[in-house]
């Protein structure tokens, strides 16, 4: 499995730790797709291993980082997607109502609702792997939790009523998700 990887980034340009970031030769469709020279990657354990491997840059760059080896990677808009969104009303022994979301990288986490907003096209955001990176909820997820957003009336805004708490759901301006960076 990693002999897989280490080909894929050597074959990008040999890019060391410090020096100029080269291309990883892979891409990222909206929906999460993962492609190497034009060719979807499929391989689940792989792509496990580049998400694990996935970093931010200071410039805010996509970047994989294995072992000395880092490459860019050419992203259209965000390398996780929340295919499904679960909700989960309060239990019975005190626990909070939440929703799950189910990522393309495998895995489930809780949603953050404080870090809920609105990109071009009315496309819904999230901040996931604690606050370190976006990720765009797919078409199926949206319908998911949309039924839970509300709109305040005589406003132009948006919320998600949870744990009887309002969380706004901000717009945020064109273009590229600008992650935070910590």
């Amino acid at each position: 499995m990693g002999t897989n990887l280490e080909a894929m980034v050597e074959e990008s340009g040999k890019g060391r730790e410090g020096s100029e970031v080269p291309p990883c030769m892979m891409y990222v469709d909206k929906e999460g797709a993962w492609f190497h020279k034009g060719a979807p990657i499929i391989h689940r354990e792989l792509l496990v291993l580049f998400y694990q491997c996935l970093r931010l840059d200071e410039e805010g760059r996509y970047i994989i980082k294995f072992k000395d080896q880092v490459c860019r990677l050419d992203v259209e808009d965000t390398p996780f997607v929340i295919l499904r969104t679960d909700f989960v009303p309060a239990g019975r022994d005190g626990e909070a109502e939440r929703f799950v979301l189910h990522l393309t990288d495998h895995t489930k986490e809780d949603l953050v609702p404080e870090s809920l907003s609105i990109g071009p096209g009315h496309v819904l955001y999230c901040k996931v792997k604690g606050g370190q990176f976006p990720a765009r909820f797919s078409r199926p997820s949206y319908y998911q939790i949309a039924e839970y957003i509300q709109e305040e009336q005589n406003t132009d805004r948006y919320f998600l009523y949870l744990n009887k708490k309002k969380y706004y759901v901000e717009k945020r301006p064109e273009g590229r998700f600008a992650p935070k960076l910590h």
